[in-house]
């Protein structure tokens, strides 16, 4: 079952509009609309399942846990933040940069 898009924005719409569009949203309980995956389906949903277990990096990373400052690691989130990267991803590259500045990549 697909949802058709309403015609525009609700936060532009007045409140019958909203009302109508919404309206799908007004029972409780849907569980009796519900229906087995087609062998299609099935096989769409075991992709992306398989897929979403693998890490962005690849099969070769590992989970590791690093004791931290507290205020240590707040400036790391917020240059993370700043710079619009994953705490892991900045984490990484200044491992790498230590590294190549000490000879060693």
């Amino acid at each position: 079952m697909t949802r058709k898009r309403p015609a525009k924005p609700y936060w532009e719409m007045t409140l019958p509009e909203l009302q109508e569009a919404t309206k799908e949203f007004d029972e409780e309980f849907v569980a009796d609309k519900t229906r087995p995956l087609t062998s299609q389906e099935q096989g769409l949903w075991e992709e992306i399942r398989a897929r979403s277990s693998h890490s962005k990096n690849g099969p070769g990373q590992q989970t590791i846990a690093v004791h931290l400052e507290k205020s240590l690691l707040e400036e790391c989130t917020a240059l993370a933040k700043k710079k619009r990267i994953s705490r892991d991803a900045l984490i990484a590259r200044g491992l790498k940069a230590l590294l190549v500045a000490e000879g060693k990549a």
